[in-house]
């Protein structure tokens, strides 16, 4: 998993720790924000993107999942259990996989652009 995707658990809650700040995300960010002017890449408009990926993509992430969108970081959350902590280890790796490979993003986004709600 990439550093800017880091897991964390305590004895209720097993978080899922996105550093929009980083510099690959940000340059990615850049490029989805180019691809379609609503896209402003900040925390709020990553959980957009990544809510609406998952809708399509992976919705099984979903169950359970609250997110915590801020200015500079991305956080999703999950209560602490056997099912959640595989869910959290996938919702990680996907995050990372998909910047990892941001063409895959970017044609998402070009796909289904005017269907997420970018605030």
């Amino acid at each position: 998993m990439a550093d800017f995707v880091k897991l964390t658990e305590d004895d209720n809650c097993i978080s899922v720790i996105f550093d929009i700040e980083d510099e690959t995300v940000m340059a990615l960010g850049d490029r989805l924000a180019e691809s379609c002017e609503d896209a402003y890449m900040n925390g709020y408009g990553w959980d957009a993107l990544l809510t609406c990926y998952l809708q399509n993509n992976a919705e099984s992430l979903l169950e359970g999942l609250e997110s915590d969108p801020e200015a500079g970081m991305y956080a999703a959350y999950y209560e602490a259990n056997d099912e959640n902590r595989a869910r959290a280890q996938a919702l990680a790796e996907l995050i990372s996989d998909l910047v990892e490979d941001g063409e895959k993003l970017c044609a998402f986004v070009e796909k289904y652009g005017s269907e997420i709600e970018w605030d």
